[in-house]
């Protein structure tokens, strides 16, 4: 009879146990018996998981699957990942408080399902996906399992929590400006944010986030990383082009000498004057692993004005808020102030745009992409920190009371344009993006990038190292980090009390 206990369980990535289920050694069922019991067990603690599909999930498991991960447990992110029928929350109250079904399912999450998955559930996001930290009023707080009292990150917090604490070895994620990233580096997780277009985002929609916005996993594994990329990879019907996808599966690349590569590395940014000795330390002690690998590595310049593209990444999404706010409106009757007061901060400065200085933020990707291409002649690989700082703790970048208050009135006030004469938009980039600067360069300008979990702090939070490739480079960085993997590994780390 197949038997599997939680300590055979935690040994295995997706694909380990995908293979005991191939092998006859456990079955889908007790697969997810196991992970809905560290989930009943481990999230009254972290508040990842916002939804239950537990019934859904008992059914399918009991069904024959095939595929590359065919009776593995999976949670979506309750973020434009859809099944038909089923309910979808994209962190806001105001599809929390009405009774609004997902009309069709993702073409990603069709994808999951043909390579054998068992959903049992989504995780949260903030709303819309709108931060680096995944607080959503209307869910609460999403904590890290590294430290119940720092952040997981965002927007894929919740993901990345579920994923840290073993409940899944593998969790579904999406990433518009480090969203992927961003909470793999705060849970020790590996992320790839995969270049644009790569992945597709029907049934909906053709390039989420004007092409800034893609889809993904965070995991333990780097195969199984470069394993879900091949589920996902190759357009639908709504693709706004067929990206040219490799004569090889990715996950053949893990283990593949990636070559003496030329490393260039920067821990500086305009967005943040000084970042945290730990980051630093971080890509110091990549640098001198890298060396040790045979790369050649040096420190460069940034190659861009990252002060410049924040505002750009901003202005844009600024803009997009309006938008999503104004579609709840019309799609389910929401009201303005069913939103939450930064949401709606937001959304009224998007207002405030004016056409030409979205389309300026629109064509200041180009010159973010032509600096970023002229670093690719002379460098192989960007290496930054993820992160600018440590997991930062849950709250700490809330709006200030009197700071609150005061955007509300004027919002309700409708008198949202004294928040663009108060200079709103750098006061934003400093507070919400002042401990992430380093991973919107790879949204604006569509490029794949990684972060691998090649560092944690003497208190024992991850901080996470980031690699940006050029165009077509996914399987370039998946080489690199099945080496580092193999260097420097991580798979045994866990957080205490997450046994």
């Amino acid at each position: 009879m197949p038997s599997v206990d939680e300590k055979e369980y935690l040994r295995h990535d997706g694909l380990g146990l995908a293979r005991l289920v191939a092998d006859g050694e456990a079955t889908a069922a007790e697969l997810l018996e196991i992970a809905r019991a560290r989930a009943d067990r481990f999230n009254p603690r972290l508040n990842a998981i916002c939804m239950r599909l537990d019934e859904m999930a008992v059914e399918r498991a009991k069904q024959p699957l095939s595929g590359l991960f065919a009776g593995v447990p999976f949670l979506l992110k309750d973020l434009y990942q859809d099944i038909a029928g089923v309910r979808t929350y994209a962190g806001t109250g105001a599809l929390r408080r009405r009774e609004y079904r997902a009309p069709a399912t993702s073409t990603i999450v069709e994808r999951w399902l043909d390579a054998g998955l068992v959903i049992f559930g989504k995780t949260a996001t903030p709303e819309f996906g709108a931060k680096g930290v995944t607080e959503p009023e209307a869910f609460g707080p999403t904590r890290n399992p590294w430290n119940v009292n720092r952040t997981p990150g965002g927007s894929s917090g919740g993901a990345a929590a579920a994923v840290a604490a073993g409940i899944i070895p593998v969790a579904a994620a999406s990433d518009g400006g480090g969203s992927i990233r961003i909470p793999a580096a705060c849970c020790g997780l590996v992320g790839l944010k995969p270049g644009r277009g790569l992945v597709p985002a029907g049934p909906d929609l053709s390039e989420p986030l004007n092409g800034l916005a893609t889809a993904g996993v965070v995991s333990r594994t780097v195969r199984d990383t470069a394993a879900m990329l091949d589920v996902l990879a190759g357009p639908d019907a709504m693709a706004a082009y067929a990206p040219d996808l490799p004569e090889t599966p990715y996950r053949d690349e893990v283990g593949q000498d990636p070559g003496r590569l030329r490393i260039g590395f920067t821990t500086a940014s305009a967005t943040r004057e000084r970042p945290h000795p730990e980051a630093v330390r971080a890509v110091e002690a990549a640098a001198a692993l890298l060396e040790q690998l045979g790369h050649e590595v040096e420190e460069v310049a940034p190659p861009h004005d990252d002060r410049r593209l924040a505002r750009h990444f901003l202005t844009i999404w600024f803009a997009h808020q309006a938008v999503i706010i104004d579609e709840l409106k019309e799609l389910v009757g929401a009201r303005e102030t069913d939103f939450e007061v930064d949401t709606r901060a937001m959304a009224a400065l998007g207002r405030l745009t004016s056409a030409v200085e979205l389309e300026a933020a629109y064509e200041g990707r180009h010159r973010h992409i032509a600096d970023l291409a002229a670093f690719h002649e002379r460098y192989d690989l960007l290496m930054t920190p993820t992160l600018g700082e440590p997991p930062v703790e849950v709250g700490s970048l809330d709006l200030p009371r009197g700071l609150r208050i005061v955007t509300d009135v004027l919002l309700r006030l409708r008198l949202g344009r004294l928040l663009k004469v108060g200079n709103a938009l750098d006061q934003a980039i400093d507070r919400n993006l002042g401990w992430v600067p380093y991973t919107q360069l790879a949204n604006m300008t569509g490029r794949p990038a990684i972060t691998l979990p090649l560092h944690w702090t003497p208190d024992g939070l991850p901080l996470g190292v980031q690699f940006v490739a050029p165009l077509r480079g996914e399987a370039l960085l998946l080489r690199l980090a099945g080496q580092l993997e193999q260097a420097a590994p991580w798979f045994d780390r866990r957080p205490p009390g997450f046994d």
